[in-house]
């Protein structure tokens, strides 16, 4: 996939820092980015987003003037006759904003110095977000961009329940069949739980292989007894606000968890 990447942030050293990353993974092969734009601010970003179409905005939270937060909740009543709205992933020194920005949709957060490394994450899950909504989009025949659905249609009791996304509090893969758990009940569902991660990267946190949490449910995280029950031999448990059931968290997620708490 080839990108056009906006960056927006009001110190040059630090677009420098992610401009100089891009032109590593680029010689690398790891990715392929056609254009790199700068904004110091984010009323230069607006003037740049409303003229051309780029594909992901590299964002700082803590500008001068409208800050991060505030240009993403904007680009969420994005105006008709404008480019497509890009995909957002925050750039920012300050963890503690990492629930709010994954509200706002973001694909990602991640939090300076920004390793290459986890750069190239944050790129991969935008590709796997822009091929979900760009197969959706053709099955659409031409209609306008599609998104994936805001809701899961759940088979219950003989009939079908519409849980909205924004409702499901954590996924768990079990024998053939996802436990949905939400505020009120847990239902049953069929599907797989990389689809759903792939459909709505900035929602979900993977926090085990058999398990997505929603990103801004995570209130806890915490070090199980030796006798806990989980089969995890680190131990370590996550939990969620609305549900009183702690979650394991595997040791090859851990560093993702505690990042969103800003631990």
């Amino acid at each position: 996939m080839v990108w056009r990447v906006l960056l927006v942030d009001d110190e040059a050293l630090a677009r420098a820092r992610l401009r100089a990353l891009l032109d590593e993974l680029c010689q690398a092969g790891a990715c392929v980015v056609a254009e790199i734009g700068e904004a110091s601010n984010a009323v230069q970003a607006m003037q740049q987003l409303q003229h051309a179409a780029w594909d992901v905005l590299l964002l700082d939270i803590q500008m001068p003037g409208l800050d991060g937060l505030q240009l993403a909740e904007r680009l969420r009543h994005w105006p008709g006759d404008w480019p497509a709205s890009p995909a957002l992933v925050f750039v920012t020194a300050h963890t503690e904003h990492a629930l709010a920005a994954f509200e706002l949709q973001a694909i990602d957060y991640l939090t300076k110095p920004v390793r290459r490394e986890r750069l190239q994450q944050a790129l991969d899950k935008v590709a796997r977000w822009r091929l979900v909504a760009d197969t959706a989009s053709a099955t659409a025949n031409g209609a306008a961009p599609a998104h994936p659905p805001e809701a899961l249609t759940i088979h219950e009791r003989g009939g079908l329940v519409r849980v909205p996304l924004a409702d499901i509090l954590y996924l768990k893969a079990e024998s053939k069949y996802l436990t949905v758990r939400t505020k009120a009940q847990a239902y049953l569902y069929e599907g797989s739980l990389n689809e759903l991660e792939q459909a709505h990267p900035g929602r979900w946190l993977r926090i085990h292989r058999n398990a997505l949490v929603a990103r801004h449910r995570v209130r806890a995280l915490e070090k199980a007894g030796a006798h806990c029950g989980h089969d995890e031999p680190e131990g370590w448990l996550l939990r969620l606000d609305g549900v009183p059931e702690a979650l394991a968290v595997s040791r090859r997620q851990l560093p993702l968890v505690r990042e969103l708490l800003g631990a």
